[in-house]
């Protein structure tokens, strides 16, 4: 493979990254993190409810506020069944009768 050809593979993934909206930057942190970092910076990329999470956990930590009150409701109104309208009733039985 030459030299020009792998220039052009580089800037077409690069350019593919790009329109994902993923770019490139330099950071320095300690050799042990190394893979700590690669690995966070992997799930942060990828989308669904995991990176949401990942990123507001790191986020507070980073930031060092505590968690804001609610967040437990907000999760419950986020729920697919807000609206369901579910019977979670049950009906209220006596038990049986056991001989001890």
């Amino acid at each position: 493979m030459s030299n020009s050809a792998q220039k052009r593979a580089i800037e077409s993934y690069r350019s593919r990254l790009t329109n994902r909206g993923i770019v490139r930057f330099e950071l320095q942190a300690l050799e042990t993190d190394r893979d700590l970092i690669r690995t966070l910076a992997r799930k942060l990329t990828e989308e669904g409810p995991e990176a949401g999470y990942l990123r507001r956990a790191v986020q507070q930590a980073v930031s060092g506020e505590p968690p804001k009150p609610g967040g437990i409701l907000s999760a419950l109104r986020r729920s697919p069944l807000v609206g369901a309208d579910l019977d979670l009733t049950r009906p209220r039985e006596e038990g049986r009768k056991a001989d001890l």
